[in-house]
């Protein structure tokens, strides 16, 4: 941030950032600053004014048994929480180092909107939703329709993502995966979230999100309708290929993709199919 000239407007109340917000919609939002701080030091994001929330303690925390998710709790605060699931506790292990984890943010992760976010297909994969305030009033968006585009959202000028809800079901089964060059502090080659309801020994339910093989964290509806109504079948997995469409880039090749996608799926749908409903 040295290297920023661009004035800060830090901000201690949820009212104050929504009034800055109001007033200053082109104003760049820094939560943990864990992704905005080297984009700068790169030159990637030039900020013309900066809306410094971290201080907005209002916007800190887990409630309701871990169902209510404020925008700016931080990963630490996640891996630490026995309410939460596992798979959730899971993700946040794998995001950077310590100290990333100490100073990044959950609402920084969804907003930031990157493919390759390590948390974004967990939030499908739960059918989270995301308060989304401004001095306008308050709404809430599934994460199914908050991610529009590369690194486009849901989110209007003047609005800024609160909390994050979430509505666990006790007999879900929820699963997460990440493939990168490393377990942590590396940029995800391909991200699985997974949730399934089975009942007497049926698929009712099935949410498989994938993340890094699209320009948005997406839901594999072919795998999940594959799956629906019947025992778990692994083979259900190779439906993904109808789902994604990955790319080449520095990390990875679209072939690898399409490949560790499948077997990450079908690795673990094998896993669950062995454990009793």
């Amino acid at each position: 941030m040295l290297t920023c000239p661009a004035p800060v407007t830090r901000v201690h109340t949820l009212r104050e950032a929504l009034v800055q917000r109001a007033s200053h919609p082109h104003a760049t939002v820094l939560a943990g600053g864990t992704d905005l701080m080297v984009y700068i030091e790169l030159g990637s994001v030039q900020p013309t004014a900066i809306l410094d929330l971290w201080g907005c303690t209002e916007l800190r925390g887990i409630s309701g048994d871990g169902r209510t998710l404020g925008a700016l709790t931080t990963w630490s605060d996640v891996v630490g929480h026995p309410a939460l699931p596992a798979a959730l506790r899971d993700c946040a292990r794998t995001v950077g180092a310590p100290q990333i984890q100490n100073r990044g943010t959950l609402g920084g992760n969804i907003v930031n909107a990157s493919p390759a976010g390590d948390s974004l297909p967990l939030w499908l994969a739960m059918d989270a939703k995301f308060e989304l305030a401004s001095v306008r009033g308050v709404r809430e968006v599934p994460a199914s329709e908050f991610w529009l585009g590369y690194r486009k959202t849901a989110l209007a000028a003047d609005e800024l993502l609160t909390r994050i809800h979430l509505h666990p079901h006790a007999g879900d089964r929820l699963h997460y995966r990440k493939v990168g060059t490393r377990l942590a502090q590396a940029i995800s080659k391909v991200v699985l979230g997974g949730r399934l309801r089975v009942v007497d020994g049926v698929v009712t339910e099935a949410r498989v999100a994938l993340g890094s093989v699209a320009p948005t964290p997406i839901r594999a509806h072919h795998v999940e309708a594959a799956l629906l109504g019947k025992p778990i079948d692994p083979a259900a997995a190779a439906a993904v290929a109808a789902d994604i469409a990955p790319i080449d880039d520095i990390r990875s090749t679209a072939a690898y993709r399409r490949r560790v996608a499948a077997n990450v799926i079908r690795a673990w749908l094998e896993t669950e199919a062995r454990t009793p409903s």
